[in-house]
């Protein structure tokens, strides 16, 4: 098992940096694909997988994807409009086949999925965004590595007993930590790339503990989902992981944060 999860990630690596390093519409490409199949792993938990309801939030992410290559669509609360009276227009039309929370899963699994990883793109086509682009996964499969290490040697009090009982208060507070540590060290390397200065590595140290925090909340509101559902994994597809879902939960979260925090402070 041990095996198969380390090749699995050791793929996965090495897709992440050809999609990453090649960026523009390579990268835009690789997280629809991405998007797609996260989607109908969230869908197939409220059984709308393969409904017109499922197709209603496949074919929004569609146009929100090319809408990120091609700007036709005005202003973003035109899509968010446009999306919720589409599923509602499946949902009375097609009345009384949906129930009202597949109806929400299926508006809220586009933002959720589709919406929130392109925070990747968007951090990739800023400016330095070759170098900002990889705080996020500092954040989130970094922070995560810190804190299964840290909770292995000296946890002991429970996080979140009924979501995760393996993740301690200890484990939290070295991901975190060990994200802020790997931010500075990443700013400090690649500073004059990142024209950086001295204060200007203090705020990316912020900005890595914050999205370590978010790369939490993601993890564990993942778990709740699944444990609401009393499902084990998302998937299969990832061997040794389980599906999208279940290794991209916290970049979900960590995109979008890391995101619009480097706007704000680099």
């Amino acid at each position: 098992m041990f095996r198969t999860r380390l090749l699995s990630g050791i793929v996965l690596v090495i897709i992440a940096l050809v999609l990453v390093i090649t960026g523009g519409g390579v990268l835009l490409a690789g997280l629809f694909a991405i998007s797609m199949v996260g989607m109908y792993e969230f869908y197939r938990v409220f059984q709308i997988e393969r409904t017109p309801l499922g197709a209603a939030g496949y074919l929004a992410a569609t146009v929100y994807y090319v809408n990120l290559f091609i700007p036709f669509i005005p202003e973003d609360g035109f899509f968010v409009v446009g999306l919720l009276v589409l599923v509602m227009a499946v949902y009375v039309f097609q009345f009384p086949k949906y129930r009202a929370d597949q109806v929400f899963a299926s508006f809220a699994g586009v933002f959720y999925v589709a919406v929130m990883l392109s925070g990747i793109y968007l951090t990739r086509r800023m400016e330095a965004g070759a170098y900002i682009v990889w705080l996020i996964f500092l954040c989130s499969w970094g922070s995560d590595t810190c804190a299964y290490c840290v909770g292995v040697l000296i946890g002991k009090h429970k996080m979140a007993p009924k979501l995760s009982p393996k993740k301690s208060m200890e484990g939290a507070a070295g991901g975190v930590l060990g994200a802020v540590l790997l931010t500075a060290l990443y700013g400090w390397v690649f500073r004059q790339e990142l024209n950086l200065a001295v204060d200007d590595i203090f705020r990316l140290a912020g900005i890595g503990g914050i999205g370590a925090i978010v790369s939490m909340i993601g993890d564990l509101a993942a778990s709740a989902i699944k444990r609401n559902y009393e499902i084990k994994d998302y998937g299969k597809l990832i061997p040794g992981h389980g599906g999208i879902l279940d290794r991209f939960d916290s970049v979900i979260f960590t995109a979008p944060m890391v995101y619009y925090l480097a706007k704000l402070f680099l």
